[in-house]
Protein backbone atom coordinates (compact mmCIF):
# COMPACT_ATOMS: atom_id res chain seq x y z
CA UNK A 1 0.00 0.00 0.00
CA UNK A 2 1.07 2.99 -1.16
CA UNK A 3 1.50 5.70 1.60
CA UNK A 4 1.34 9.56 0.96
CA UNK A 5 4.16 12.02 1.41
CA UNK A 6 2.80 14.78 1.24
CA UNK A 7 1.60 15.59 4.86
CA UNK A 8 4.58 15.12 6.22
CA UNK A 9 6.51 17.55 3.48
CA UNK A 10 3.69 20.03 4.41
CA UNK A 11 4.21 19.58 8.09
CA UNK A 12 7.97 20.40 7.30
CA UNK A 13 7.48 23.19 5.09
CA UNK A 14 5.34 24.70 7.58
CA UNK A 15 8.05 24.20 10.48
CA UNK A 16 10.29 25.92 8.27
CA UNK A 17 8.23 28.86 7.97
CA UNK A 18 7.57 28.95 11.37
CA UNK A 19 11.11 29.30 12.20
CA UNK A 20 12.23 31.86 9.84
CA UNK A 21 9.39 34.22 11.32
CA UNK A 22 10.71 33.37 14.91
CA UNK A 23 13.98 34.76 13.50
CA UNK A 24 12.64 37.26 11.76
CA UNK A 25 11.07 39.09 14.46
CA UNK A 26 13.37 38.25 16.89
CA UNK A 27 15.52 40.32 14.66
CA UNK A 28 13.19 42.65 14.13
CA UNK A 29 13.08 43.77 18.11
CA UNK A 30 16.96 44.33 17.91
CA UNK A 31 18.33 47.95 17.53
CA UNK A 32 20.76 48.32 14.65
CA UNK A 33 23.68 50.51 14.62
CA UNK A 34 25.89 50.66 11.01
CA UNK A 35 29.71 52.07 9.95
CA UNK A 36 31.22 52.52 7.36
CA UNK A 37 34.85 50.85 6.92
CA UNK A 38 37.11 52.30 4.08
CA UNK A 39 40.41 50.03 3.99
CA UNK A 40 42.76 52.43 2.65
CA UNK A 41 47.08 53.21 2.69
CA UNK A 42 48.24 56.15 4.94
CA UNK A 43 51.50 57.29 5.84
CA UNK A 44 52.54 56.93 9.39
CA UNK A 45 55.25 57.59 11.13
CA UNK A 46 57.49 55.31 14.14
CA UNK A 47 60.70 54.88 14.89
CA UNK A 48 62.23 57.89 13.41
CA UNK A 49 61.08 56.12 10.08
CA UNK A 50 57.37 56.92 7.77
CA UNK A 51 55.70 54.42 6.13
CA UNK A 52 52.57 53.42 4.32
CA UNK A 53 50.60 51.15 6.05
CA UNK A 54 47.16 49.43 5.35
CA UNK A 55 44.11 51.32 7.72
CA UNK A 56 40.12 51.35 8.45
CA UNK A 57 39.22 55.25 7.90
CA UNK A 58 42.90 56.35 7.76
CA UNK A 59 43.24 55.26 11.21
CA UNK A 60 45.53 52.75 13.22
CA UNK A 61 44.05 51.55 15.42
CA UNK A 62 40.94 51.51 13.33
CA UNK A 63 37.75 52.64 14.49
CA UNK A 64 36.11 51.29 17.87
CA UNK A 65 32.32 49.43 17.20
CA UNK A 66 30.07 50.08 20.01
CA UNK A 67 27.08 47.94 20.59
CA UNK A 68 24.89 46.79 23.05
CA UNK A 69 24.57 43.05 23.91
CA UNK A 70 21.40 42.05 21.51
CA UNK A 71 21.97 44.32 19.10
CA UNK A 72 22.70 43.85 14.88
CA UNK A 73 25.09 46.11 13.38
CA UNK A 74 26.31 46.06 9.87
CA UNK A 75 29.23 47.29 8.81
CA UNK A 76 30.26 48.17 4.71
CA UNK A 77 33.40 47.37 3.88
CA UNK A 78 35.28 49.14 1.33
CA UNK A 79 38.26 47.87 -0.40
CA UNK A 80 40.32 51.33 -1.16
CA UNK A 81 43.68 49.38 -1.39
CA UNK A 82 45.53 47.62 -3.77
CA UNK A 83 45.14 44.25 -2.20
CA UNK A 84 42.08 41.57 -1.24
CA UNK A 85 41.40 41.73 2.40
CA UNK A 86 38.94 40.78 4.17
CA UNK A 87 37.46 41.51 7.96
CA UNK A 88 37.22 39.29 10.80
CA UNK A 89 34.94 39.86 14.00
CA UNK A 90 37.13 38.10 16.87
CA UNK A 91 35.07 36.14 19.34
CA UNK A 92 31.78 36.91 17.55
CA UNK A 93 29.50 33.92 17.16
CA UNK A 94 27.72 33.70 13.44
CA UNK A 95 25.19 30.62 13.75
CA UNK A 96 23.57 30.36 10.42
CA UNK A 97 25.36 33.47 8.99
CA UNK A 98 29.37 32.01 8.31
CA UNK A 99 29.63 34.45 5.39
CA UNK A 100 30.14 37.05 7.80
CA UNK A 101 32.77 35.21 9.56
CA UNK A 102 35.89 36.78 7.63
CA UNK A 103 38.11 34.03 6.98
CA UNK A 104 39.49 34.67 3.03
CA UNK A 105 38.79 31.59 0.97
CA UNK A 106 37.24 30.12 4.31
CA UNK A 107 34.15 31.58 4.30
CA UNK A 108 33.84 34.45 1.96
CA UNK A 109 35.98 35.26 -1.19
CA UNK A 110 37.85 38.44 -0.36
CA UNK A 111 37.56 41.94 -0.59
CA UNK A 112 39.16 42.95 -3.91
CA UNK A 113 40.21 46.29 -4.46
CA UNK A 114 37.67 48.51 -5.82
CA UNK A 115 34.72 46.49 -4.37
CA UNK A 116 32.52 46.34 -1.29
CA UNK A 117 31.19 43.80 1.11
CA UNK A 118 28.63 44.28 3.49
CA UNK A 119 28.80 42.15 6.79
CA UNK A 120 26.00 41.75 9.11
CA UNK A 121 26.82 40.57 13.10
CA UNK A 122 24.18 39.56 15.15
CA UNK A 123 24.80 39.87 18.87
CA UNK A 124 23.30 37.34 20.33
CA UNK A 125 24.72 36.55 23.75
CA UNK A 126 28.10 38.70 23.53
CA UNK A 127 28.80 40.87 26.18
CA UNK A 128 32.34 42.43 27.03
CA UNK A 129 35.46 43.95 25.08
CA UNK A 130 35.92 42.04 21.50
CA UNK A 131 38.00 43.23 18.61
CA UNK A 132 37.91 43.24 14.84
CA UNK A 133 40.89 42.50 12.53
CA UNK A 134 42.08 41.96 9.02
CA UNK A 135 41.80 38.15 8.37
CA UNK A 136 43.93 38.53 4.86
CA UNK A 137 47.84 37.48 4.96
CA UNK A 138 49.30 39.81 7.77
CA UNK A 139 47.51 42.71 7.58
CA UNK A 140 45.55 42.67 11.05
CA UNK A 141 48.82 43.83 12.16
CA UNK A 142 47.57 47.58 10.87
CA UNK A 143 43.93 46.76 10.42
CA UNK A 144 41.87 46.03 13.68
CA UNK A 145 39.73 47.73 16.02
CA UNK A 146 38.30 47.08 19.01
CA UNK A 147 34.05 46.44 19.35
CA UNK A 148 32.71 47.37 22.82
CA UNK A 149 29.31 45.44 23.88
CA UNK A 150 27.97 47.04 27.01
CA UNK A 151 24.78 45.35 29.28
CA UNK A 152 21.75 46.00 27.75
CA UNK A 153 19.56 48.57 28.29
CA UNK A 154 18.06 48.19 31.72
CA UNK A 155 20.96 46.13 32.66
CA UNK A 156 23.72 47.35 34.80
CA UNK A 157 27.53 46.03 35.57
CA UNK A 158 27.92 44.31 38.77
CA UNK A 159 30.43 46.33 39.96
CA UNK A 160 30.11 51.00 39.83
CA UNK A 161 29.49 52.16 36.36
CA UNK A 162 33.33 53.07 34.73
CA UNK A 163 33.23 57.23 34.03
CA UNK A 164 34.42 55.81 30.79
CA UNK A 165 36.16 53.30 28.96
CA UNK A 166 39.33 53.36 27.32
CA UNK A 167 40.53 50.07 24.63
CA UNK A 168 43.93 49.56 24.99
CA UNK A 169 45.85 47.85 22.37
CA UNK A 170 49.08 45.85 22.98
CA UNK A 171 50.70 45.70 19.26
CA UNK A 172 53.85 45.43 17.61
CA UNK A 173 55.38 47.78 14.87
CA UNK A 174 57.90 46.98 12.09
CA UNK A 175 59.92 49.06 10.25
CA UNK A 176 59.32 47.08 7.27
CA UNK A 177 56.66 45.99 4.85
CA UNK A 178 54.89 43.25 6.96
CA UNK A 179 53.54 41.53 3.81
CA UNK A 180 56.86 41.37 2.12
CA UNK A 181 59.08 40.19 5.76
CA UNK A 182 56.41 37.18 6.24
CA UNK A 183 57.23 36.28 1.96
CA UNK A 184 60.47 36.34 2.80
CA UNK A 185 60.59 34.22 5.58
CA UNK A 186 58.58 31.69 3.67
CA UNK A 187 60.98 32.11 0.86
CA UNK A 188 63.96 31.19 2.56
CA UNK A 189 62.68 28.74 5.30
CA UNK A 190 63.89 31.57 7.67
CA UNK A 191 61.77 32.90 10.73
CA UNK A 192 59.47 35.55 10.90
CA UNK A 193 61.55 38.77 12.06
CA UNK A 194 60.64 39.83 15.14
CA UNK A 195 58.96 43.12 15.78
CA UNK A 196 61.23 46.35 15.93
CA UNK A 197 58.85 47.79 19.02
CA UNK A 198 56.11 46.84 20.91
CA UNK A 199 53.13 49.06 21.36
CA UNK A 200 50.54 50.65 23.24
CA UNK A 201 47.11 52.03 20.76
CA UNK A 202 49.91 52.21 18.12
CA UNK A 203 52.57 54.07 19.92
CA UNK A 204 55.84 52.52 20.79
CA UNK A 205 56.32 54.79 24.24
CA UNK A 206 59.69 56.73 25.43
CA UNK A 207 62.01 53.74 25.65
CA UNK A 208 62.00 53.68 21.48
CA UNK A 209 63.87 56.41 19.20
CA UNK A 210 61.76 59.34 18.18
CA UNK A 211 58.79 58.47 20.16
CA UNK A 212 58.51 60.15 23.47
CA UNK A 213 56.25 62.96 22.29
CA UNK A 214 54.04 60.30 20.62
CA UNK A 215 53.76 58.00 24.02
CA UNK A 216 49.92 57.30 24.89
CA UNK A 217 48.81 58.95 28.23
CA UNK A 218 45.62 58.64 29.57
CA UNK A 219 44.38 61.74 31.67
CA UNK A 220 42.43 60.48 34.72
CA UNK A 221 40.27 62.35 37.56
CA UNK A 222 40.80 61.24 40.87
CA UNK A 223 38.03 59.29 42.55
CA UNK A 224 36.44 58.44 39.79
CA UNK A 225 36.65 54.76 37.51
CA UNK A 226 37.53 54.18 34.72
CA UNK A 227 37.61 50.99 32.61
CA UNK A 228 40.59 49.79 30.35
CA UNK A 229 39.40 47.26 27.86
CA UNK A 230 42.72 45.17 27.33
CA UNK A 231 43.37 43.66 23.66
CA UNK A 232 46.27 41.80 22.58
CA UNK A 233 46.49 42.26 18.86
CA UNK A 234 50.05 41.62 18.46
CA UNK A 235 50.71 38.68 15.66
CA UNK A 236 52.49 36.34 18.07
CA UNK A 237 53.53 38.19 21.30
CA UNK A 238 52.28 37.28 24.57
CA UNK A 239 52.11 40.65 27.27
CA UNK A 240 51.68 41.18 30.64
CA UNK A 241 49.91 44.32 31.77
CA UNK A 242 49.32 46.30 35.16
CA UNK A 243 49.04 49.93 36.41
CA UNK A 244 51.95 51.13 38.96
CA UNK A 245 50.42 51.28 42.54
CA UNK A 246 46.77 51.22 41.50
CA UNK A 247 44.15 48.34 42.56
CA UNK A 248 41.70 47.11 40.19
CA UNK A 249 38.63 44.83 39.16
CA UNK A 250 39.07 42.11 36.45
CA UNK A 251 36.71 41.22 33.87
CA UNK A 252 36.22 38.50 31.17
CA UNK A 253 36.80 39.06 27.49
CA UNK A 254 33.40 37.74 26.70
CA UNK A 255 30.22 36.45 27.89
CA UNK A 256 28.31 38.30 30.87
CA UNK A 257 30.23 41.15 32.37
CA UNK A 258 31.28 39.88 36.00
CA UNK A 259 33.72 40.19 38.45
CA UNK A 260 36.84 37.84 38.85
Amino acid sequence: MAVSRMPVLWFLLGAVLTLGVGVSSAEGSRSRRHYDFFIRKANYTRLCHRKSILTVNGRFPGPTIYARKGDVVTVDVHNQGDKNVTIHWHGVDQPRNPWSDGPEFITQCPIQPGASFAYRIVLSWEEGTLWWHAHSDLDRATVHGAIVIRPRRGSSYPFKKPHKDIPIFLGEWWKGNVRQLLADALQTGGEFQPSDANTINGQPGYLFPCSRDGTFTLPVEHGKTYMLRLINAALANEFFFAVAGQAGTASPWSGPTRRM
